[in-house]
């Protein structure tokens, strides 16, 4: 502990606060499972399916959330790319860009959105404002029903800024993988050979 710690906040998180914790975020979760629209994902998932080449996009944990969706899309044996790497090539007609952005008005996240439909491709859009820029663009639109980053009276979420959309990405677009993964009838060793295996 730093000379500059709050020496009470080490004593604040006994196992009971931690519990609390745990339970509510799960909650909040599972409450978002709840609401949000199967049908949708299922038309996302086609379009995945079906599309040339998929391209990621997001800022801070939902970045980092739908990079972690990109590298199972891979697994599934789809040409996936996250924006701004090296390697991605051009955005082109029939790709997918998956965009997530908990506000829907994230300027690089709209812009890309706005690109990759001028050039014909299509745009599946996480977030949870149906009427935001980044919804208006899409072809699909995966609306999570949970608090964005300014919702600091916690109506919503207890939790800080967009914590509950950032894990709400993570667990849908994992849920996403998994029905496509158990439709396709390819079995685990199929997708392990796709596996990283320059670490």
């Amino acid at each position: 502990m730093t000379d500059t710690a709050n020496p009470e906040l080490g004593e604040k998180l006994n196992p009971p606060h931690f519990n609390y914790a745990t339970l509510a975020i799960s909650g909040e979760v599972d409450q978002v499972r709840k609401n949000v629209q199967p049908a949708a994902w299922a038309r996302a998932g086609a379009l995945l399916l079906k599309a040339p080449t998929v391209f990621t996009i997001g800022t801070g944990r939902s970045g980092l959330a739908l990079q972690m969706a990109a590298m199972r899309f891979m697994h599934l044996g789809l040409p996936t790319h996250v924006v701004g790497e090296t390697t991605a090539p051009a955005i082109g007609s029939g790709d997918v860009l998956v965009a997530a952005s908990g506000s829907g008005s994230t300027a690089r996240v709209v812009r890309a959105a706005e690109t990759a439909r001028k050039q014909g491709a299509n745009v599946v859009a996480l977030t949870t404002a149906a009427d935001s820029a980044l919804a208006k663009t899409a072809t699909e639109v995966l609306v999570i029903p949970a608090a964005d980053k300014q919702d600091f009276d916690g109506t919503t979420s207890t939790q800080y800024a967009g914590s509950l959309f950032e894990q709400s990405v993570l667990l849908l677009t994992d849920a996403l993988f998994h029905a496509l993964w158990r439709s396709s009838g390819a079995q685990a060793r199929e997708l392990w050979r796709l596996h990283a295996n320059l670490e």
